[in-house]
Formats: C-alpha cells, structure tokens, sequence
C-alpha cells in the first residue's frame, strides 16, 4: 500500500514507516513566528530555560503591525529585537521585509520536502513548494524552542484533481473560494489537501501560494502540491539549503478524493461572515461598498498586482471608494515600482501601502468603521477582522476587486477584460 505526502515527510522526520492517525514526534527543519514572538517569549521563559536549543531553525519576521503604530507595538518590536539578538537568531527579518508567508518564500527557506512549523494559521502557504507546513499555537511554538521536538499526528489527505483551465478574468482565488464554498470550511480539519490533476503542473508558484495559503480555510493542517519544474526553476538561485522531494506514491490511499473542474468555474466572492459562504459574483453584483485592499500574503504578489493594474490603466477609481494596495514583500513592491504598475495605481487614486498586514487583520492601516463594508484579496472576512464587528468584509480576486472600485459596487471583472 502506497503512502501520501504527509506520511511519508513525518515517517522520514520521524525516522520510521508511520500511517494515518499516528501520533510522532519530529525536529522541525524551520519554525516561523512574527509580530507575535514577543508573546511566544515569556511562554518559552515559563518554562525556566535560558537558551533556544536550535537558534539557527527559528524565522522570525516583523510584519503584522509595521512600522509601529502606537508605543504598545513599538515595546513588542524592541523586546523582539532584544531577544533575537540575545539568542543569535540569524534568521531575522524587521519591517522592511514584508509579510511572513512571502518573505519566507523568497528566501529560499521553503523548499520540497522540509518541515515547517509556524505560529501563524496561514503557515500552509509553504506546500506551494513541496513542503509540509503548518500551523501551530504560541506554546506549542515555546515548547519547540525548547527542545527542538513536537508531537504530531499523521493526517488524512483529500486529494483534489484539478482539471481543465481558468477561463478567461477568472484566477486561482475564484477556484480556491469556490472549492471552499462547495466543500465547506471544515471539510478539511486537520487533514491534509493535496492539489493534484492535469491542471494543478499548470499553475505559477504565487497561484499555488494562493492555493496552500487558503487550505486552512477548510481547515486543513497542510496543503501541497508536488515539486516540478515550475518548482524547481523557482528555487534556483533561491533555496539556501539541498533539499530531496517527497510525492505521495500512485497507489497512495486517500480519505477523499475530489473533482475540480476549472473550465466551469466563473468568478466567485465569499460573502460576510464566512469564507466558505461564496457565490458567483452575479449574485451579488451592484453590492455596494466602501473601502477595497489589494494584496495580503494571499494576492499581494506581482501576479496579483498586474491583472488589478491591466483593469485600473486609464480608468480611475469610483468617487467614494477607498483603495489599498499592499504589496506582499518588499520584492514584489520593487518589481511592481520597476514595471510600472505602481504608477498605474496612484493615477487611478489608489492608496500605495507598505508590504506588511497591516489593512488585513485590522489592527492597524485601513480599519473599517462601524457599517462599513470592504472588498478584499485577503483570506478572510470574518466578522471584526478588519475593525468594527458591525463592519462587513466579502474576498475576491484582484481583478474583481479593481473592476469593482472602479464601477463603486460589485463588478464582474470580465466586462473589463
């Protein structure tokens, strides 16, 4: 009997054959934390050790509230700082850089067949490389700090073939929210989705970002899709380390597997208060709203930023309508200041933010008022994420997105293209 992806990376981690179910303990090859570590440090001083086991494993990326936005985060930032220092955390990336998930991704310490822990629910953006990655809480964080171990327990994987191609003004995000909207945000608790089929070799890195980016919207432990080509070129002068690929084996055994069928697919939107709540954007088309962000660790890539900015050339945006563009890393803002699509979007009176969460989780840049509502690229639209609870969030892709701030109210983005 074959084995899946994630049975066979934990069984090599764990240094034995392992099957579904089964409980192991691992030494992570990476463990991510961010804004959040300061937090993660008085857990890890709870448990009365002075010293980090494995310092050079640790990534440790400034980016949710950047740069400060009152005292409280500056304190959090020093304390960061003071403590990285002490450790000799040499993977250390301040609020220059941008959003975890793509600065992670570009500084080549994703690669195929690496574990990678996160304390971050969207850590399963790193699959779109061949790794395992997941997401883990703040104690659990601590306690690997400590001991450079943690007990995890073998997933189920659903298979998702994907078939056929994304039809014209319709992209990864619309397959993905329209996956989600069929299956249901938790089809996939602590399982593992594996992007597989004809059409999955087809797809760039930063669409397959946005694929394993949102399999922790159907509440999936890890996302994947095998390294290729594609996979390979990407890391070529990239990937800091060797690395040895992991496939899940033909005769794999799967808890399910599903059909994906791009060429049907039209352009989706999740409405509030549930990304799993999606419709095609034809029934909420005319909705009208306030405010639209572009970017964030799941759209915020020169990819994303090119089909807003093919929309936004030469139109300008509805008078009343606020728009943020945040690019996700300070890679992908120089690319788009160099290709010119950033002036594209000051000429269609767009806000230019700095890479970082900032509009996405709400603490900071972009907070929605009280009967507020926002279109957005981000990843998730739950109630109060982006400011008031009496505000409203749906997701799109970019090129809804744009098309919509420019009529004012939701858009098919395919009357532009």
């Amino acid at each position: 009997m074959g084995k899946t992806f994630s049975e066979k990376i934990l069984g090599r981690k764990a240094g034995k054959a392992v099957q579904t179910g089964e409980v192991v303990t691992v030494s992570p090859d990476h463990v991510l934390s961010h804004d959040n570590t300061a937090a993660i440090v008085k857990e890890f001083q709870k448990l009365g050790i002075d010293r980090v086991k494995a310092p050079d494993k640790l990534v440790v990326i400034l980016d949710h509230v950047v740069p400060a936005a009152a005292e409280k985060y500056a304190l959090n930032h020093k304390n960061i700082r003071e403590f990285i220092a002490a450790q000799g955390v040499k993977n250390f990336f301040d609020v220059s850089h941008g959003i975890c998930h793509q600065v992670l991704t570009e500084a080549g310490l994703a690669v195929p067949g690496a574990l990678i822990l996160g304390a971050d629910s969207h850590t399963p953006s790193y699959g779109a490389l061949g790794a395992f990655s997941a997401g883990i809480g703040r104690s659990e964080v601590a306690s690997v700090w400590a001991t450079d171990e943690i007990w995890l327990r073998v997933p189920e994987t659903i298979r998702v073939e994907m078939n056929g191609r994304l039809r014209k003004g319709v992209y990864a995000k619309d397959a993905i929210l329209y996956l989600i909207g069929r299956e249901g945000a938790d089809r996939a608790n602590y399982m593992a989705v594996e992007y597989a089929g004809s059409a999955a070799a087809e797809f760039s890195i930063g669409s397959r970002l946005v694929f394993c980016n949102m399999a922790a919207e159907m509440g999936a432990k890890n996302g994947y899709f095998a390294p290729d080509e594609i996979t390979l070129e990407y890391l070529r002068d990239r990937a800091r380390e060797g690395f040895d690929a992991v496939e899940s084996d033909a005769d794999a055994v799967y808890a399910a597997e599903l059909k994906l069928d791009l060429g049907a697919i039209g352009p989706q939107v999740a409405c509030p208060h549930t990304v799993d709540n999606v419709v095609p954007v034809d029934r909420v088309q005319g909705t009208p709203f306030h405010q639209a962000l572009i970017g964030t660790c799941t759209n915020g890539r020169l990819e994303d930023l090119e089909a807003a900015a093919r929309i936004f050339k030469g139109r300008r945006v509805h008078q009343g309508i606020r728009v943020l563009i945040i690019p996700a890393s300070r890679m992908e803002y120089l690319a788009a200041l160099r290709s010119g699509i950033l002036e594209v979007f000051v000429e269609a009176g767009c806000l230019i933010l700095n890479p970082g969460c900032g509009p996405c989780l709400g603490a900071h840049q972009g907070i929605l008022a009280p009967g507020e509502v926002a279109l957005s690229t981000a990843n998730r639209n739950f109630r109060g994420r982006m400011g008031s609870r009496d505000s409203e969030i749906y997701l799109a892709s970019p090129a809804t997105v744009a098309a919509s701030a420019i009529m004012g109210k939701i858009t098919d983005p395919r009357e532009y293209l």
